[in-house]
């Protein structure tokens, strides 16, 4: 697909369309009068200089890249915890193929490839260990205490967490780039899953009034928000294929998967080149679909700019209606025959007794946490102050160092295999 804001005979740029001056180079990029430009950022809660070499967001997105949160996302579990294989996906590679994906959307519908790239990178850095096991076991362990979500979790990382600067707590990302990852679901319209501790974690920020909770995030974000869907129903069928759990001859009938798997068995693909075809027709599909459908609801926008965007009153960036009602039903498929698949479900029983286990032995002994994060314990004032210290701490963990920390502070470990 060519991009949209060029008039490919003459090299000239469309009517609608700006072209804008990257920091370091001087080379023109083309962004559409609804992207969410650099220059008109407005800003981060503290001031900084701006970078001579980069954008604001090309910044936002080599902090997240530098973050330590970032690089725990390595042994962080996608739906297969870490020793089960080399070629599974990780929370990290998961992360880094939806930052693939995100760029791929921007780029062909004229936003800010950056501030895409950035958001998609960030979106899970405040996932527990072991995946949605772990985010179930930390958000009951947190009910009596305001609640876990790991959404909430990730802005908490940024703002608060990362502390790597001299002047500030948190990675001081752009407003933008903190509206994003606040509204990855969507506006906080009193609808959104974990809208509560999310608010939360915005106020303690003291962004609550700076981030247009009520509207709809910047076209970037929701790029991201896609790329994430495309991303794991994508991925995780290939993982459910390669694990065994899945059989190819059985996806024939899937919704979205089946044509590519019959035509692939067709051609007489060996089975892991069959897995590749449906895995790169999978991905391709969705993203065509995301962008000929954004293409038309941004088409329609009024005003054509960042604030018709985020008052359309509807997600612009999205799928068809059709494509969706596919992706439902391979969602459907992949929750029954891979996400409760017997072998998943043994192993997510014992992640989320280790994620039990720790909260509630650092609860009652504070002492066992490393020394800064006892000291913030023991000076918290009030039972659910602590409780969201021993949260954070958990959530942190990479899934090897969570079974470390209970092998170390109980006799009998589960057996996460």
């Amino acid at each position: 697909m060519s991009n949209p804001a060029w008039n490919m005979a003459d090299g000239t740029v469309k009517p609608g369309y700006e072209a804008t001056d990257t920091p370091d180079t001087g080379v023109a990029r083309t962004l559409a009068c609804y992207a969410a430009h650099a220059r008109e950022s407005a800003g981060r809660v503290h001031a900084e200089p701006g970078c001579p070499m980069r954008t604001c967001y090309q910044r936002d997105r080599d902090r997240i890249i530098h973050a330590t949160a970032f690089r725990r996302l390595t042994y962080k579990t996608q739906v297969f915890v870490f020793h089960e294989g080399d070629h599974y996906r990780t929370r990290l590679t998961h992360s880094l193929e939806v930052a693939q994906i995100a760029r791929a959307i921007a780029r062909m519908l004229a936003l800010d490839e950056d501030l895409a790239e950035a958001l998609a990178l960030a979106h899970d850095l405040g996932h527990p260990p072991f995946g949605h096991a772990g985010e179930r076991a930390l958000a009951e362990a947190m009910s009596a205490f305001g609640g876990f979500d790991h959404n909430a979790q990730s802005f908490t990382v940024v703002t608060r967490l990362e502390r790597k600067y001299a002047g500030f707590d948190g990675l001081n990302l752009t407003l933008e780039t903190l509206e994003g990852l606040a509204k990855h679901n969507g506006p906080l319209d009193g609808k959104t899953p974990g809208e509560a501790v999310l608010r939360t974690a915005i106020e303690a920020a003291g962004v609550g009034d700076r981030l247009h909770l009520d509207w709809y995030a910047p076209a970037e974000a929701q790029a991201a928000a896609a790329a994430d869907d495309i991303a794991y129903n994508s991925h995780d069928l290939d993982d459910g294929l390669r694990a065994g759990l899945l059989k190819l001859e059985e996806l024939a009938d899937v919704p979205l998967a089946g044509q590519f798997v019959r035509e692939a068995l067709q051609r007489g693909y060996d089975k892991e080149r069959v897995i590749y075809e449906v895995h790169r027709r999978i991905i391709t599909v969705m993203i065509d679909d995301v962008v000929r459908e954004s293409r038309i609801r941004l088409g329609r926008l009024n005003p054509q700019s960042l604030a018709g965007v985020r008052a359309a009153g509807h997600a612009v960036i999205a799928m068809s209606e059709a494509r969706a009602g596919e992706i439902a039903g391979l969602k459907s498929y992949l929750f029954a025959n891979v996400y409760r698949h017997p072998r998943v479900m043994k192993v997510v029983a014992g992640a989320e007794a280790v994620v039990h286990d720790l909260f509630a032995r650092y609860m009652e002994d504070a002492a066992q946490l490393p020394p800064a994060w006892y000291a913030a314990a023991e000076g918290a004032g009030s039972a659910r102050a602590r409780a969201s210290v021993v949260a954070d701490f958990v959530a942190g963990m990479t899934d090897r160092y969570a079974v470390g920390e209970h092998r170390r502070l109980f006799d009998a470990t589960p057996e996460l295999r």
